[in-house]
C-alpha cells in the first residue's frame, strides 16, 4: 500500500516595527497595508504597492521588518533607478544574471542579497526576470508613477513655477527661489537642478514625491 508523506516547513518571521518600535495598537503606531496604499496616514502620502513590497523584501524574513518613511523612500529610489536602467538601456557588461537571483532565493529566501545584484544585471531581460521572480511589476509601477506625475502637472502648473524660480535665481533672489522650491515640495513635487551638458546653462527637472 502506498503511503502519503506530507512535509511541513516552519518559517518564523521577525516582528514588524514602525520607525524602530514594535507595531501595536497600544503604541499608537498601528498601520495597515490598505492605509499605506490608500491614505496619507504614514509620511503624509500614499505609497505604491511595489514600494511596500520592495521595502519588505529588503529585510530577510527572519529579521524584524522596520517600516519607516526613510525605508520606503529608499525602496522607491531603487525602483526608479531600475526603471531608468531599463528606459536608458544602460547595462554594463556583467556576468550577473537571473540565475544568480534564483540562487539567492533558493538559499533560505535571501531576498536582501538577491536585491543587491539587480543593479549589476548584464541585460534588460535578466533584470526584468529577476524583478518578476520577486513579484515586482516594474512596468506597472512606471505607468502609475508617470500617470500620477501627468495628473499632478496638470493640476499644478509646474512649468510656470520653474520659470519663475529660474528668473529669481538669475536675479540672485535666493529667498524667493527657495520659497517656490519649498512650496512645490509641499504639493509633492521635488525640483532637481542640473546643467545642460552642451550649453552649461541651469536646467531644472522635477519628479513626484507623493
Amino acid at each position: 500500500h502506498g503511503t502519503d508523506v506530507m512535509a511541513k516547513v516552519w518559517m518564523h518571521n521577525g516582528f514588524l516595527q514602525v520607525e524602530g518600535r514594535k507595531m501595536s495598537k497600544s503604541e499608537g503606531n498601528f498601520v495597515t497595508i490598505h492605509e499605506l496604499l490608500e491614505t496619507e496616514k504614514f509620511g503624509g502620502r500614499k505609497w505604491p504597492g511595489e514600494v511596500l513590497r520592495l521595502a519588505m523584501l529588503m529585510t530577510h524574513y527572519r529579521e524584524p521588518i522596520d517600516f519607516s518613511v526613510r525605508r520606503l523612500a529608499e525602496a522607491e529610489n531603487r525602483l526608479n533607478k531600475w526603471a531608468s536602467l531599463i528606459e536608458d538601456r544602460r547595462f554594463a557588461e556583467s556576468n550577473v544574471s537571473a540565475p544568480d537571483t534564483v540562487g539567492f532565493l533558493s538559499d533560505d529566501l535571501s531576498t536582501p542579497f538577491a536585491l543587491q545584484t539587480l543593479g549589476d544585471m548584464g541585460s534588460e531581460a535578466d533584470l526584468r526576470l529577476s524583478l518578476e521572480l520577486l513579484g515586482i511589476d516594474i512596468d506597472g509601477y512606471v505607468a502609475r508613477r508617470d500617470r500620477q506625475a501627468s495628473e499632478l502637472a496638470a493640476e499644478v502648473d509646474v512649468a510656470a513655477f520653474v520659470e519663475r524660480r529660474l528668473a529669481f535665481i538669475r536675479e540672485k533672489n535666493w529667498a524667493e527661489a527657495d520659497r517656490i522650491r519649498d512650496e512645490l515640495l509641499t504639493q509633492g513635487i521635488q525640483l532637481k537642478d542640473g546643467k545642460d551638458p552642451a550649453t552649461g546653462e541651469r536646467v531644472t527637472t522635477w519628479e513626484v514625491k507623493r
